[in-house]
């Protein structure tokens, strides 16, 4: 009897230290809070402050401004635990181009998964759309993020909701 009453204890015990291990390796992998604040704030400054030019180069073609949430959800080096270790940010985003309506909803918008590499100059790599576009998201996003990449919806309306506000004052 005490022998299984032994093994029945390490095991357990064992199970609750792989349970925990498993954890702190999701947790390693996934931005502090105010990583993700800070990401999200430089990435949308990138972002809306992109030359009509830049914005050309990544397949995006208007002369109005730029108005963008951004959500990030992973970064280079995958363990960066601030803004200045960060080399490439990876995150969702949703840009809208102010014109003619202060409607957000009425807006020409472009969305999905994006790569910017947080340097002097800032690097923004977008997947081209259209046939092959999952191929290209791969290719553009570490293997430890497709999931995230290819989630459209954004975990908290807290960035469009911000976007949505700045977008009806840009009038």
């Amino acid at each position: 009897m005490i022998r299984t009453r032994r093994g029945l204890v390490a095991a357990i015990i064992t199970l609750a230290g792989l349970t925990l291990a498993g954890v702190m390796f999701f947790v390693a992998r996934q931005p502090s809070s105010q990583l993700k604040e800070d990401l999200a704030a430089q990435v949308t400054k990138i972002l809306e402050e992109a030359s009509p030019g830049e914005h050309h180069a990544h397949g995006h073609d208007f002369d109005s401004r730029v108005v963008c949430a951004v959500e990030p959800f992973g970064t280079e080096p995958p363990n960066a635990a601030s803004l200045v270790e960060v080399t490439w940010v990876y995150a969702r985003h949703m840009c809208a181009i102010t014109g003619e309506s202060d409607d957000w909803a009425a807006s020409v918008r472009a969305g999905g998964p994006i790569a910017v590499k947080i340097s002097i100059p800032p690097q923004i790599r977008v997947p081209e759309p259209g046939a092959g576009y999952p191929d290209r998201v791969k290719r553009l996003i570490p293997e430890r993020y497709h999931e995230q990449a290819f989630n459209e919806e954004f975990e908290d309306d807290a960035p469009i909701e911000a976007a949505r506000q700045r977008f009806s004052q840009a009038k």
